[in-house]
Order: C-alpha cells, then structure tokens, then sequence
C-alpha cells in the first residue's frame, strides 16, 4: 500500500527542513505532500522521495481546509498527517502504514516534546530520544502494540494515520472549523460515531520542535470561542474547556457558559505577553 505524508507550512522552514530530513532517514514515504499556507517557495534540497508543493494562501491558520487540500493532492492509500514542528523517528512511516494496514482507524502515535534549543542544524536521533518529554495525559501501549484510546477526545492531529478511502468516509476536517482549533477533536467524535476508532501506537514516536506557545493561547481567541460554540452545537459539550475557562479569568468571556459564549472584550497585548510560556516549558 502507498503512503503520503501531508505537512502544512506557513513560515516555519526550519522546522519544515527537519521534518523532511526525518522522513529521509527513515523509511520513505512515497511522496510527501507540502501545503504551503505562507508562499514558501524556496527549493528543497535532494531527498530520497518526491515532495509536491500545493499553494493554499491565507491569512491566519485555516487547519481544517489546508489538511483537506493535501488529502485531495496526495495520491496513496495511506495518509499521515504530520505537523510542521514534528520530526519522525526513523520507524514512524513503516510503523504508521503498517498500523493502518492492520486496523482501520485513526492511529496516533506518542509525541516526544523537545525544549528550546534541542535541535539543531546537525541533530541526532540519540538526542531526540534523550530529550523528547511525553505528554502527561495522554499514556501510550508498548513498543508494537495497537491499543484504544481512553477516550476520542484524547486524539491528536500532530502525528496521525488513517486509510485515504476512511478518511474520505468520514468527509475529512469538516473546514466550518475555521482557523484555530476543536477541528481535530471534531474529526475523532464523528469517527467514533462512525465506527471508526481512535488508536494509540506504541513504540515509534515524532519529535516537536520547540516554538513559541501561550496558555491559554490568547492569539487565537476569536477563532477558539468560534470553533468552541461550533463544536458545542454538534455534539452537546465544550472542547478546549481549560483555555476557555482561562478565557473567563482574565474577563475576556463570560464564565457561564449555560446559554453559551458570551463574548467581553479581546485580550490585549500585554496579555498576550504575559500568556506566553518560558522556553524551559516543554509543553
């Protein structure tokens, strides 16, 4: 079975750079999709499988579309999904494709979160291993092991697999989540529905390149409310309740929520700055 690895861009070269060096060491994809949000149009260099480039620009972060137009340009039977600031381990695309071969689902697999300056222009896999912090809520299986999720709301669209003719059943990221945020949380509820469950494997992880990050994530405030409300009238509950409860303490909006978002005010700039999370925090 064929596998295409779809990435989005948007001013992260660098990150980008590392991601495909990955993919090089490893087991190759048959190609490796590149939606490019931002207008990147420098070369790649020379890389052991074919790279395409779909232009899709926009302002803000239009997650949901940009993914679904590297669906519609990947041609493969497998599709891994793999953010920008992610490098694979050299045994992600072969464990992945494999995983989606046996079990048709959404596959995750565990993420190693790196700290500032871990990564640099000759980096090694030792120090990815080394220094890739896991992510405390969500538990993994054993090296080989395919097991269920606690729960769907647990599903990450950082590093993920699934079978193209699935991904197309379940109509892809619904794009009526626009820019930031619950798009992900959306596609694994209405996979669950459909049957399709949401997986964890052990054992081959992707690294994340560590970038700016803000708790709660004030720079997509108008986008979170939106997309939160949105989710809310699908599927009867709130996503990202921990940013949106921060929301409310800082009065941007209602901590009531019984006849949904009330909306105060957008945060201001020295907000936005005080938001923002040390370098020493991995996550």
């Amino acid at each position: 079975m064929s596998t295409a690895v779809i990435t989005l861009n948007k001013g992260r070269r660098p990150h980008l750079t590392r991601l495909l060096e990955g993919l090089a060491r490893g087991t190759a994809p048959d190609a490796c999709i590149v939606v490019e949000i931002g207008g990147d149009e420098a070369p790649f260099p020379p890389l052991p499988f074919p790279v395409e480039r779909v232009p899709f620009p926009h302002a803000g972060l239009p997650l949901a579309a940009a993914r679904n137009a590297g669906r519609r340009a990947a041609r493969a039977d497998t599709l891994i999904f793999l953010d920008v600031d992610c490098i694979p381990s050299a045994g992600l695309v072969a464990g992945l494709s494999r995983a989606v071969a046996e079990h048709d689902g959404l596959v995750c697999c565990e993420i190693g979160y790196l700290p500032a300056g871990a990564v640099a222009d000759h980096w090694n896999a030792t120090d990815l291993e080394r220094l890739g912090q896991p992510h405390p809520v969500r538990a993994f299986p054993p090296a080989g092991v395919v097991a269920p999720a606690p729960q769907p709301g647990l599903f990450w669209s950082l590093a993920f697999a699934v079978r193209a003719a699935t991904y197309d059943r379940l109509g892809g990221f619904d794009e009526a989540f626009s820019g930031y945020g619950a798009e992900d949380t959306d596609l694994a509820f209405r996979a669950d529905r459909a049957g399709v469950p949401i997986l964890f494997l052990g054992g081959p992880r992707a690294y994340h390149q560590h970038h700016a990050a803000y708790d709660p994530p004030l720079q997509h405030f108008r986008d979170i409310v939106a997309n939160a409300a949105r989710f809310h009238g699908r599927h009867g509950l709130w996503p990202m309740d921990g940013w949106l409860d921060g929301f409310a303490r800082l009065g941007l909006i209602a901590a009531d929520r019984s006849k949904g978002i009330v909306i105060h005010r957008d945060p201001t700039p020295d907000e936005m700055a005080a938001a923002r999370l040390p370098d020493d925090r991995p996550f």
